[in-house]
């Protein structure tokens, strides 16, 4: 995806940030709004609201936004500007169109497969949202409140203010399983969050120490197609000179190095570690 320059960039950004909204919707009113499952923050409370009182979950996600928003104007500066504002309004609207007008039904009975598919879908839309600098309001205004004026970080402050939040609508519906059901979708939401910024662990990092790190490079480089740094370490033990070879390789790879470096030196010290992304030559770039 070729990145965009100036104005053109934002426009493209408003636009992924419109799409995270209306997927974030989605997921309100197809799983978790119909399921009474409360996945924490704002609309969670708006789920609540809305079973009880039948209140138009947009309008009420609006309630409670507008007096955060201001709020962490006043308390935390610009940083939740237009891009914020506009986030939850859109995710606001959005759920109301398709819940008062479109009349969007169910997309399952079964509780626990509400939780999972919400949690995913609103995982998805919150990423879009994240990756294009947009927030959407809620617990993360009030957990970067309580980070200002306390010792607490940001995201366990937002743990703590979504654990009360699921835990609220089980006793509103007395329903300890409502509560549970709640917990797993947050689960699979922060989960699709971390894949969205992060990405896929499509690469894995090798640092080899061994005797051997000559035959061990050969092979790399030779059947393997792959290069690698040598690194000059000491080991803090003994203080002797040691090679650290650093090689990165595909997923598909990674069974195989670990043979050939077995085969090489069944002695060698092998550390293997996720990686996210990989700029550079072999390697396609994360989207």
């Amino acid at each position: 995806m070729t990145r965009k320059h100036g104005w053109q960039e934002i426009v493209f950004e408003y636009f992924l940030i419109t799409v995270g909204s209306i997927v974030m919707s989605l997921s309100l009113v197809v799983f978790l709004g119909p399921a009474k499952i409360a996945p924490g923050g704002v609309s969670g409370l708006a789920i609540v609201i809305y079973n009880i009182l039948n209140v138009p979950m947009g309008i009420l996600m609006l309630v409670f936004n507008i007096p955060l928003f201001i709020m962490g104007l006043k308390l935390l500066g610009r940083k939740f500007g237009p891009r914020t504002f506009y986030s939850f309004t859109v995710f606001s609207i959005a759920t109301d169109v398709f819940d008062k007008i479109f009349h969007l039904e169910a997309a399952t009975d079964d509780p626990l497969l509400a939780a999972i598919f919400g949690g995913v879908v609103m995982g998805a839309g919150l990423g879009i949202v994240f990756r294009n600098k947009g927030t959407t309001g809620g617990s993360d205004i009030v957990g970067q409140v309580i980070n200002k004026y306390s010792n607490m970080s940001i995201g366990s402050g937002i743990m703590i203010i979504d654990f009360f939040i699921i835990m609220i609508a089980g006793m509103v519906f007395r329903n300890i399983n409502l509560a549970l059901y709640g917990f797993i979708s947050l689960f699979f939401c922060g989960r699709v969050i971390d894949i969205m910024i992060d990405g896929f662990d499509y690469a894995r990092a090798f640092y080899i120490i061994s005797e051997k790190h000559g035959e061990i490079i050969d092979v790399i480089n030779k059947k393997m197609d792959r290069g690698g740094t040598l690194l000059h370490g000491q080991g803090i033990y003994t203080g002797e000179n040691r090679e650290v070879l650093f090689a990165v390789v595909t997923r598909k790879e990674v069974s195989k190095l670990r043979e050939l470096v077995r085969d090489i030196d069944p002695q060698a010290f092998v550390i293997i570690s996720n990686i996210h992304e990989v700029l550079g030559n072999g390697f396609r770039p994360r989207i």
